[in-house]
């Protein structure tokens, strides 16, 4: 594979991946072995390496304390957000407040304290390094992600060394890939069911533009939700209370029941297994079962859908196409709700995991290649407005705007000679400030001394492309004026996003030895056990000589694997490859001994062979 310049990524809850395009053609980025995914997961060595993917999702079971996983469902979110998902992570999540009064959030974890953005950016990194170190990127998010969630993911790129192109929707992403940009016209639903969220986008194609009509959805509906119903009944079943945050048992039941999941996709019953010293736990559940049990999820996404097409004007009965993502959409109940609520088959050609990332790469090409005549134009997923007198939020940008959108509205002073107006962002749909989500502050200032209700205060806000919002305000009589970019008053400071920046090219050196070091001893760990039980099959047939040198090597190599040192590891698992190779002489003799029907090789005629 060439290394591109340029990728689209889709960061998910449960898997992360990347794809980029090559002749004209959308390509996931796969590894050696075939494999697109990596698992949005991170585990912490009391070292202070780190494992990223499926290292670290194998190792979830047997240290569950130093394991994380769906750090999306933490991104831009605060204590408060995350009161009833809190039992069952079991990691410390706590808040922390800065100089300048903003809300931190952060995990603790291995004795540190870690921001969603810091431990996505460590996910970002490892689909980047798999797919060449490219330096720009289009990443994708559930289009109901709001302001803060939005700024979150564009920080956690820039943390990774990324310069983020777009923040694109994932609904969009898909349309893009399934290339229904090239019918010519029409209307089209993409149902997005993830592992930790959920949203339904109807999007109108005309004459090249790519339109979203509107966008409904949850950041709190996905696969997750599905493992955790399994996860109570196998808990109450078992007498446990799950709020306990017992670590080891929340991951193994989780494991258990993920498994449960999948296999119920294909089968019609399936075994449930928890194996623990302190809990033990087996239970076959039928598919029935399992979608009595996921319906009332299944439920809240088709009123999400029925939202969705209220908002757009419009009837399933005049949606075009059905387009389904995620992995979740896979299972065969919400297929067929799915399929009934819209009167029409949905589109499943391409792999749900792998197609939110196939048009993120397509989207990459337009933005830097323009070779495709085609024109993306999203909304805005929830209103923007400024807090007015007595708590009341007022709507300044209604949702489903499509963007860049700019609007103005003009205000006055509740106050005589009143000189600066405070300005408070809002985001929501609610009436109330209480019910909505605080954006940000600013001041405007230097308003000549009036009576009240005599100044007119005009006020601007802009939602770039990315969907980044800048408000400004200009006192019309005066001509005092003052612009700010609105940063989500919880979450990192641009200052710090920096800081962290500079933190990972300073700290590449070491973070490549630290990579390395974890790769060379879970090699060394692999070799050492393929050894030992060849040594069981084969040994008897090495001399004394040659045993006594693999004993040796492999002491030497248990000794270098507790030593962090790249360079005497790396020599002592070359020694010990040298040690262990009349070993492997013999047991690759053996094999073409069987293949030869008995023949001894090493005594075959060249020429007979």
């Amino acid at each position: 594979m060439t290394n591109p310049a340029v990728v689209g990524i889709d960061l998910g809850t449960t898997f992360s991946l990347a794809a980029f395009v090559e002749n004209g053609r959308p390509k996931v980025v796969r590894d050696n072995n075939g494999v697109a995914l990596v698992p949005s997961c991170i585990s912490f060595h009391d070292d202070g390496s780190v494992l990223v993917g499926s290292a670290a999702k194998a190792r979830a079971l047997s240290d569950p304390e130093h394991t994380i996983f769906s750090v999306k469902r933490l991104m831009g979110r605060t204590l408060a957000d995350l009161e009833r998902e809190l039992k069952l992570i079991p990691h410390q999540i706590v808040e922390r407040e800065t100089d300048t009064g903003r809300k931190v959030l952060r995990v603790k974890i291995a004795g540190h304290e870690y921001t969603p953005e810091e431990l996505s950016a460590l996910i970002l990194r490892e689909v980047r390094t798999r797919a060449g170190n490219p330096t720009k990127a289009v990443i994708t998010v559930p289009a109901y992600f709001d302001d803060s969630q939005r700024q979150a993911t564009r920080d956690a790129g820039r943390i990774a060394g990324l310069d983020v192109l777009r923040i694109v929707n994932e609904p969009t992403a898909a349309a893009l890939a399934y290339g229904l940009d090239k019918r010519g016209s029409g209307t089209i639903a993409v149902y997005d069911l993830g592992g930790g969220t959920f949203d339904c986008s109807v999007l109108a194609l005309s004459e090249g533009v790519f339109k979203v009509l509107s966008t409904n959805g949850d950041t709190y509906l996905g696969g997750d939700d599905f493992d955790r119903a399994l996860m109570q009944v196998a808990a109450s079943e078992m007498g446990v209370d799950l709020t306990t945050r017992d670590a080891e048992l929340l991951q193994y039941l989780r494991d258990a029941a993920e498994r449960t999941k999948i296999a119920l996709t294909s089968a019609e019953s399936a075994e449930m297994r928890v194996e623990l010293p302190s809990h033990a736990f087996t239970r076959v559940f039928t598919r029935a079962e399992f979608e009595t049990l996921i319906k009332p999820h299944i439920d809240r996404s088709i009123d999400r859908c029925r939202s969705a097409l209220r908002d757009a004007a419009l009837t399933p009965a005049q949606v075009d196409e059905v387009v389904l993502v995620g992995g979740s959409s896979r299972i065969p109940y919400v297929r067929k709700r799915v399929a009934e609520f819209f009167g029409r088959t949905p589109h499943t050609d391409l792999n749900p995991d792998e197609v939110v990332a196939l048009g993120a790469a397509v989207q990459a090409d337009i933005l830097t290649s323009g070779r495709r005549d085609m024109l993306l134009l999203d909304v805005v997923p929830l209103s923007l407005g400024i807090e007015t007198l007595g708590g009341v939020v007022d709507k300044v940008i209604h949702r489903n705007s499509t963007v860049p959108v700019r609007h103005t509205s003009r205000y006055t002073t509740g106050a005589d000679k009143q000189t600066a107006i405070l300005l408070n962002i809002y985001q929501g749909e609610r009436e109330l400030t209480k019910d909505c989500r605080f954006l940000g502050t600013f001041k405007l200032g230097g308003i000549p001394p009036m009576p009240a209700q005599f100044a007119q205060v005009d006020v601007t806000f802009l939602v770039n492309q990315d969907g980044m919002l800048t408000v400004s305000a200009k006192e019309l009589r005066s001509g005092a004026a003052a612009t700010v970019t609105i940063q989500p008053a919880h979450g990192l400071t641009p200052a710090e996003v920096d800081q962290l920046v500079t933190d990972s090219i300073q700290n590449a050196e070491a973070d490549f030895t630290e990579r390395r070091m974890v790769e060379l001893r879970n090699k060394a760990a692999t070799d050492m056990r393929h050894t030992e039980k060849a040594l069981a099959t084969a040994g008897e047939r090495l001399t004394p000589e040659q045993r006594a040198k693999i004993a040796t090597a492999t002491t030497d190599l248990r000794a270098a694997i507790g030593v962090s040192d790249l360079a005497g590891l790396q020599h002592a698992i070359d020694a010990f490859g040298a040690a262990t190779n009349p070993l492997a002489h013999l047991l690759m003799n053996e094999v073409l001994k069987q293949a030869l029907g008995g023949a001894d090789p090493e005594k075959l005629d060249a020429t007979k062979l």
